[in-house]
């Protein structure tokens, strides 16, 4: 069967990215997989060295920021879906450096709006059918929840409040996708999603951070008084949102994408003691490792999703719940703690120390 479609994927290598397009590759035969990917810290092949032989597969080493570059990979592979994951994504980050998220996140993505227009545009300024730029957003451009409001929710219609570099980076970039829809009528659609886990994630957040130090029986840092709240969302089950969103998400539109599992950090801490120890017989693995931590600058207190419009639109739910999808993610870095052991290298021992050894009298 020849292909039908070309998907090229940004930030494939990177966790959700990498998960996507395996997802992609098991539930579509007929189609190709371009992975643009700058392969920086948080990009790492060996997430997909299972597919890397794979004729449907390619990988293109380049940044989304390099007008030329991103040019010559469109007129080459033509691609129909863009999925751009390509984002500097971690508040810490985000706080040190805010110019490095300007730059990725807001002017890397106007740079695959362009190539996308470029290619794709008709001289009357119209598309051909069955195009698709997505936009893979977050739930933190709307802002903080109260605590004291569980019944309130981020819905597509909540105003923009993004409170750190990061969140305000994420929402000009969503602005611009919108723009680039209204303006030049370009095919696109935003999702945006709560906090993602499960394999592949790059041990500065916090659930891999928590498994790869409860197993040294280092310290584990928990922000303030660790009651802030997240929506924790499978990523598996972010995968299948986006599929649907590629193929049945009405052009123009925003979804939400949640996974109806809010927990505080310091459950999700105190959970991962319990099982990484029930899975291993650890008996020094206990919540005597906890350390609490001076609270990060702007801290949002809580988020929470209501993705009523995907569920009711497309047909999407989310699946996995948090007791299920924290076991799997849990036995999957169990199982591969050489994936680790080569993600932890100098660079990312350099940023914990900067952002965690004063926090921790260490």
């Amino acid at each position: 069967m020849g292909i039908l479609k070309t998907y090229l994927v940004t930030g494939g290598a990177g966790f959700i990215g990498s998960n996507f397009i395996h997802y992609i590759l098991e539930n579509h035969q007929d189609v190709r997989v371009v992975n643009v990917d700058a392969l920086t810290y948080a990009g790492n092949l060996n997430n997909l060295s299972d597919i890397s032989s794979d004729s449907r597969y390619e990988f293109v080493h380049a940044d989304i920021c390099d007008r030329a570059a991103m040019t010559e990979t469109f007129d080459r592979f033509k691609p129909e879906y863009v999925v751009n994951f390509a984002a500097e994504s971690h508040v810490d980050r985000s706080i040190e450096s805010p110019e490095m998220f300007a730059k990725t996140n807001v002017e890397g993505t106007v740079c695959l709006l362009n190539a996308f227009r470029a290619l794709w545009e008709r001289e009357d300024g119209t598309y051909p059918e069955g195009l698709k730029f997505l936009q893979v957003g977050t739930d933190e451009v709307y802002g903080s929840l109260s605590l004291d409001e569980p019944d309130s929710f981020f819905r597509e219609d909540t105003p923009l409040n993004p409170h750190s570099p990061y969140s305000s980076s994420k929402a000009a970039a969503d602005l611009f996708v919108s723009a680039y829809g209204d303006t030049y009528g370009m095919p696109v659609n935003i999702t945006r999603c709560s906090n993602n886990y499960g394999p592949y994630q790059f041990p500065e957040k916090l659930i891999p951070l928590m498994i790869n130090n409860v197993l040294k029986h280092d310290s584990l840092p928990v922000y303030g008084d660790g009651l802030n709240v997240r929506d924790w969302l499978y990523v598996e089950d972010h995968c299948k949102a986006i599929d649907l969103v590629l193929d049945n998400g009405v052009l123009g539109e925003v979804y939400n994408v949640g996974g109806h599992n809010e927990r505080s950090n310091i459950f999700i801490v105190k959970k991962i003691i319990e099982e990484v120890s029930a899975a291993t017989g650890d008996a020094l693995i206990d919540e005597s490792l906890i350390k609490y931590v001076d609270d990060r600058k702007g801290h949002d207190r809580r988020y929470g999703i209501a993705p009523d419009k995907i569920k009711r639109d497309l047909g999407w739910y989310p699946e996995t719940p948090f007791e299920i999808g924290i076991v799997k993610t849990i036995r999957w870095y169990l199982e591969n703690g050489e994936w680790i052991a080569n993600v932890v290298d100098g660079s990312y021992q350099d940023y914990y120390e900067k952002m965690y050894a004063k926090r921790l009298g260490e």
